[in-house]
């Protein structure tokens, strides 16, 4: 069906962040699972993502790779679920989604990865230093309910997902705030239902 909705993932990748969107927005697809090396690397898979690395969707022929792209993508395509604020209303939305994506997203890696930038070179990097990177992350949860206003949005899905597993990796430390937002919204019922599937999903250990 040139509808369809392919998601690629794996239970154990970004693609959990995806999935759950997936089940907010109330949409029918379609799961590709695909197993981290060869099958990600294969021909086929990098016509839909040159990176090699899920997640991706294929919907109606177009193509979007990158979790937070897919979010805002699917809170646009499926404007019945209310994802997404009004038009007019989404500064939160996209400045909150896209300090994720970029800064936190750089800065948490960093940190897992044991690197630190010197204090001298923070002006030449985009996130400066981590703990720049935390405060900020924790003022933009405690200025409302949810990251972008009084309503969940796609934004929640995209922040929470890096809040939760930055403090369940120990990347990110369990301030009260992260955790009061995180119980908040990983209780949906969307939250719980994806998280049901991946795990499901996920080979049992030898």
């Amino acid at each position: 069906m040139t509808d369809e909705l392919i998601f690629f993932t794996n239970p154990m990748s970004r693609g959990r962040i995806v999935r759950w969107m997936l089940e907010e927005a109330g949409c029918a697809y379609r799961t590709e699972i695909l197993a981290f090396g060869s099958e990600m690397k294969a021909p086929g898979y990098l016509a839909v993502n040159p990176m090699g690395k899920v997640p991706a969707i294929l919907h109606k022929g177009k193509i979007v790779t990158e979790a937070a792209a897919v979010c805002a993508y699917l809170a646009d395509t499926f404007p019945e679920a209310g994802l997404a604020p009004p038009t007019g209303d989404r500064a939160a939305y996209y400045r909150w989604m896209f300090f994720a994506a970029g800064p936190v997203e750089a800065a948490l890696s960093n940190k897992a990865f044991g690197f630190e930038v010197p204090a001298d070179r923070q002006r030449a990097i985009g996130y400066g230093s981590i703990e720049t990177v935390v405060d900020a992350l924790e003022y933009a949860v405690t200025q409302s309910e949810y990251i972008a206003g009084d309503r969940f949005t796609a934004a929640d899905v995209y922040v929470g997902s890096q809040i939760g597993w930055g403090m369940m990796f120990g990347t990110l430390e369990k301030r009260p705030a992260f955790e009061v937002y995180w119980q908040r919204i990983s209780s949906r019922p969307a939250a719980i239902r994806a998280r049901e599937i991946d795990d499901a999903l996920v080979p049992p250990k030898a």
